[in-house]
């Protein structure tokens, strides 16, 4: 499965507040801090197993409509199963299936 890229928006957005967090006399090197997390982040990130929100929803959206059609398979077996129970029951059917 092709899994698009994280947004890097999110990356340049993390990296620049973990910077801003560094104390005072760090910020010199914050353009460089600022691109190492940013790297850092972003490899991280990648290698965990994540789906995207829209991956997230389009799933749900089939889980859900595949719940549905277990529900109704279900309550078309019970009703089946207790059709048949009810003609094993009746000697007359029984008769006429030999």
């Amino acid at each position: 499965m092709v899994r698009p890229m994280l947004d890097p928006k999110l990356f340049d957005d993390l990296a620049r507040r973990l910077s801003a967090a560094l104390p005072s006399g760090a910020r010199d090197l914050q353009q460089d801090v600022e691109k190492n997390l940013r790297s850092v982040l972003q490899a991280s990130l990648s290698k965990l197993d994540l789906v995207t929100r829209e991956e997230f929803d389009v799933q749900a959206r089939v889980l859900a409509r595949t719940r549905e059609k277990l529900d109704n398979l279900e309550k078309t077996i019970t009703a089946l199963e207790g059709q048949s129970n009810g003609s094993e029951g009746n000697p007359h059917d029984d008769q006429t299936r030999k």
